[in-house]
This record gives C-alpha cells, structure tokens and sequence, in this order.
C-alpha cells in the first residue's frame, strides 16, 4: 500500500480517537487555525501553552470557545517549551505541537536529560512532502535534528522512519539512502555506509522493507532515469523514505521540494515519548493541520505501546 497524498492520509485516519494536543506557543493564528481545525474534525482536544491575553483574542477573532483550564499561561519561548513539555511529562498531553517558538527551543526542552521527553536512543525528525510530480508522499529524514549522523545514527534513523511508515500502512516501505553518486568510493565515506544500511536491510535488520544505496535521488524517483542508466532496484523511481546523508541535504532538499516545486510539508520528530509537530514558524495552518493529523495518528500507536 502506499499513500498519493496528504488527502488520502486524512481518510484513512477518520477513526482515529480523540488525542490530547499539548501546543507550546500558542498565540499564533496560524497555529490556532490548524489547532482549531483538527479539533473540529475530532483528532485532538488542545491544550494552549503560551500568553493567555493573546490566545484568548486570537480564538475570539476565529470564533473558537476556549475554557479557562484550557490555556496555561507562560512567558517567552523557553518558559512555553518547558511548561508544554512538562505537562507531557506529567501524563496531560498524547502529542507535542511546536507553535510560535523556534524549533531548537523546543527539542532543547524535549531532550532535556533531566526534565525531557526523549524515549529512544535518537530522536530524528522526518518531513513528509506531499509533492505534485511526485506520484505518492514523500519522507525524509533527517532534516531537522541529527547534524552529522555516524552510521549508527543512520540505522536508528532510518528504523525510525521504516516504523513509520509501516505504522501508517505501508506494508514495504522503501527506503533510498541518498549519495551524489550510485557507487561505493573511498572518497565519499557516506557511500560505504549507504552499502552497510542496504546489506543489513537485505538481513532483515530493519524488518519487512527494501533499502537501496548508495543510490543517487533522480535514480530514486525518477524511473525514467533509472532506465537510461540501467539501474535495476524495487526502491529505483519508485522510494518512499529518503535518508539523507547530513541535516544540511535534508533541510535543502525539503525546501526545494516544499517551495521551489510546489509540495506542501508536515513536521514530525520520532522518538520521544510522544511525537513533536516541528513546522516551521512561517508555514500555512493547512501544512500545520497535516502535522498534528500525523502526530495524532502516532500518538493513538504510543499510547497502545505504553
């Protein structure tokens, strides 16, 4: 099974039960209308984290009731990120939304050794891009939280995004491990552990999926390219999770995808104990709208696996 777009994800989710949405930095209009939006549509009950002045007055101006035990008072990023994380400590919140902070503060927060959240080894961040010439969704990882991953990091990584996907009904996802370049050289170190993560998939180590690499990205997405350069894979035009070899590759290639070529993007960091919508603080409340639909989607599987 594989997923053409954010539309259909919303369909295969309608049964989902309602989720508690802990939102650091509430008093964000753009925020609060994606907010408002997947409560209407039965995902989440919010709970708001932030200037209460504002949150009131933005909600008023939606036309949205909020109840005085829904919104929590707290003062400048830190103190949001902090108070939003500490509730999901306490047991109040099955998902984490990131609103008007920076997305450092907030996984600052989040991992925080002493009062976080982290729940697995590493917690690594996937953009899913619903991209108009690309003919399903697209993940990739990791753009937003692991700087330089080693090959160990990689293989968390890359689980992290595999569990996904099958979580979302992918039966065999496929995932491309992107180089510049198709062949294993010396020169390039991130080929050699491109062809360790496709041996060990080969194993099983990943469970049920196919992994390819080093493999270049017009050879994972393109068919037509594979074709002229007789690359023959299950993963060759037809990848579902990129697996970038550096945070700076997965920040470009995400906002090309998402700005340059028209695609809309959902933020979703893996591997705490609940998942984190990451969006970026100027995306539309629709993109922010398929975040919490997703991490809703993910807090329903955290739940039964607690």
């Amino acid at each position: 099974m594989v997923i053409s777009g954010f539309g259909e994800l919303k369909e295969k989710l309608r049964d989902l039960p309602v989720k508690r949405a802990v939102v650091a930095a509430a008093h964000d209009e753009h925020t609060l209308q994606a907010v408002f939006a997947a409560k209407r549509d039965g995902f989440i009950h919010p709970i708001l984290v932030g200037d209460r002045k504002e949150i009131f007055s933005i909600a008023h101006k939606l036309g949205e009731a909020l109840e005085e035990e829904q919104v929590i008072q707290a003062d400048g990023e830190q103190a949001c990120a902090e108070q939003a994380v500490a509730l999901i400590r306490a047991g109040k919140g099955d998902l984490l939304v990131k609103g008007m902070l920076q997305t450092g503060t907030m996984l600052k927060a989040a991992v925080s050794k002493q009062q976080g959240i982290r729940h697995s080894q590493v917690m690594s961040h996937v953009a899913i891009l619903d991209v108009p010439t690309y003919h399903k969704l697209l993940f990739i990882t990791d753009g937003g939280m692991v700087v330089a991953p080693d090959l160990e990091q990689k293989r968390h990584i890359l689980n992290n995004a595999v569990r996904f996907c099958r979580f979302l009904g992918y039966d065999r996802p496929k995932a491309a491990v992107l180089c510049a370049v198709e062949n294993v050289t010396h020169t390039m170190p991130e080929t050699e552990e491109a062809a360790q993560l496709k041996q060990e998939g080969s194993q099983g180590a990943f469970g049920v999926c196919d992994v390819e690499g080093p493999i270049s990205l017009d050879l994972a997405t393109d068919p037509e390219a594979a074709r002229t350069k007789h690359y023959q894979s299950p993963v060759a035009g037809d990848a579902d999770i990129l697996l970038v070899p550096s945070i700076t590759v997965g920040n470009v290639l995400g906002k090309a995808l998402y700005g340059l070529a028209g695609g809309e993007m959902a933020g979703v960091v893996l591997g705490a104990s609940v998942p984190i919508t990451v969006n970026s603080r100027g995306a539309s409340a629709q993109e922010k709208y398929w975040s919490i639909l997703i991490c809703a989607a993910m807090g329903r599987e955290s739940q039964e696996n607690k």
